[in-house]
């Protein structure tokens, strides 16, 4: 596995989102799993280090954070997102966080967005702004694809 000991961002599903989980789990063995933190509007994420015992608590807009936080930054994040088009754009909840975050840790060093939900959230022409963070991969219920 190319990531493995790298930290590596999940997120903790809300609403409809397809569950990382069962993957987080099975790559903690390997390194450092981190999940997302709001804290602010406007703001770049946090991540916070995440075990599958890990206690957790309700955060912003409903999605659990750990209880206790140890912030650590990834160098591979799994992205949750409304809608994807096969050229590596993303569609998310029109907060932003993920944009901001991605463009200051690809500013520090090299990192990687992949991604994640079901086929059927593929769209064509998905509106596209200059500060969108394109995605390295997206994985399915059908496979692996990188861009």
């Amino acid at each position: 596995m190319p990531h493995k000991g790298k930290v590596i961002a999940g997120y903790m599903p809300i609403r409809t989102e397809i569950t990382p989980l069962p993957a987080m789990a099975a790559l903690s063995a390997w390194g450092p799993i981190v999940v997302p933190v709001i804290q602010a509007a406007g703001q770049p994420l946090t991540f916070a280090k995440w075990t599958p015992a890990c206690e957790m608590v309700e955060g912003a807009f409903g999605a659990a954070v750990p209880a206790t936080c140890e912030y650590l930054e990834p160098e591979v994040v799994i992205v949750p997102l409304v809608a994807f088009d096969m050229a590596g754009n993303r569609l998310g909840y029109g907060g932003g966080f993920y944009d901001r975050t991605l463009e200051g840790l690809r500013a520090k060093r090299p990192t990687l967005a992949y991604g994640y939900a079901y086929e059927a959230q593929q769209a064509e022409g998905l509106p596209i702004e200059p500060t969108d963070q394109p995605l390295d991969g997206m994985v399915t219920e059908n496979g692996i694809t990188l861009f």
